[in-house]
């Protein structure tokens, strides 16, 4: 948190106390000096004295109004500009505090929480912006294979052409269920504020159960499945961790072609459980693996029929909800290695 300088604090007091003494003295004076021209004469000191009061009362209004507005009033003005223009979406506002950093005062602190809020709401926009683009993009898709197919399927007689549109019916019906499956999960996932109650999960067996949703897809593409898992039990939210090891798996037998190897293993490392999923697939380049976790972020166009590119942004952010950590190891044409440990009670 930014804190103002307290040296301004102590000037303003400072130049207060002044103004307070110069007028005090300055009438004092006065009145002395009123008193002697006069020789006592009380009326016409109280008149006197009445128009010097009224002239310093003037003066300190003046230097208390130009104090004002170059202190309190010009500032107030940008910081409400500023607000009204974030208000109705304009997030480019910038406002330049008066002060270097380090001697901030109350307005400069604001200001520049105020720039940061900006900021902050521009690329929170940019992003919501970028991720109706894509969800519509990635809607279109589905919808018009599903249009087109079902217009010829309609047309068609001949019964084989026939069941080869309905399969491509299915599937894209299938991959249309799939994304809007994730996009509710996700928006779940980021706007839930009650989360489940953690239980007493056997991790191995949470594990070897979503393996075991991958068996026909890892006998068809005819790959070696190696399981290397130790009994441990931690205190998680299993439907949370079937997210994040249902899509690993999903991603890992996806890449892998046809002979190729897929290894899982579960091991314990210091308090944490520590869970490696291996595959012999393309791989990604440094680049895409900076990006791997972004949502509808696809490295791999090819497979693009098969995904979404929502699975890594969902395990991701159930990661982050665990408060564990995902890191991948990778290079083209030599497969990848999603490693994630859970930083939780293992018992």
């Amino acid at each position: 948190m930014k804190r103002r300088n307290e040296g301004f604090s102590a000037l303003g007091v400072l130049i207060f106390f002044l103004t307070i003494a110069v007028t005090v003295t300055v009438s004092v004076l006065s009145y002395v000096y009123v008193d002697s021209q006069t020789d006592g004469d009380t009326g016409r000191v109280a008149l006197v004295m009445l128009f010097v009061i009224l002239f310093l009362s003037a003066v300190c209004t003046i230097v208390d109004i130009v104090r004002r507005k170059h202190t309190v009033d010009d500032p107030v003005a940008k910081i409400l500009s500023a607000t009204e223009q974030i208000a109705q979406g304009d997030f480019s506002v910038r406002l330049v505090p008066r002060h270097r950093y380090g001697r901030f005062d109350e307005f400069d602190v604001i200001m520049d929480n105020i720039n940061t809020l900006a900021e902050d709401l521009g690329k929170s926009e940019v992003l919501k912006t970028d991720f109706i683009s894509n969800v519509s993009h990635e809607l279109k898709t589905p919808i018009a294979i599903i249009k087109s197919y079902a217009v010829l399927l309609e047309k068609e007689t001949d019964e084989d052409l026939r069941k080869r549109y309905a399969k491509i019916l299915s599937d894209a019906s299938e991959r249309l269920s799939g994304l809007v499956t994730d996009i509710l999960k996700l928006s779940k996932l980021e706007n839930e504020k009650i989360l489940p109650e953690k239980e007493k999960i056997n991790l191995e067996e949470c594990l070897a159960e979503c393996v075991l949703q991958f068996e026909d897809k890892i006998e068809k593409k005819n790959i070696d499945l190696a399981c290397e898992l130790e009994e441990l039990y931690v205190i998680s939210m299993k439907s949370y961790l079937e997210i994040v090891f249902n899509n690993l798996l999903s991603n890992a037998v996806k890449f892998t072609d046809e002979g190729g190897r897929v290894a899982v293993k579960l091991t314990k490392e210091g308090e944490n459980a520590v869970v490696q999923v291996s595959d012999t697939g393309c791989g990604i380049s440094p680049e895409t693996g900076a990006r791997i976790f972004d949502k509808f972020y696809q490295g791999d166009t090819s497979h693009s029929q098969e995904g979404n590119g929502l699975g890594l942004a969902l395990v991701k952010k159930v990661i982050d909800i665990l408060g564990g950590e995902i890191s991948v190891q990778s290079e083209p044409n030599k497969g990848s290695t999603f490693t994630v440990t859970l930083k939780e009670t293992v018992i």
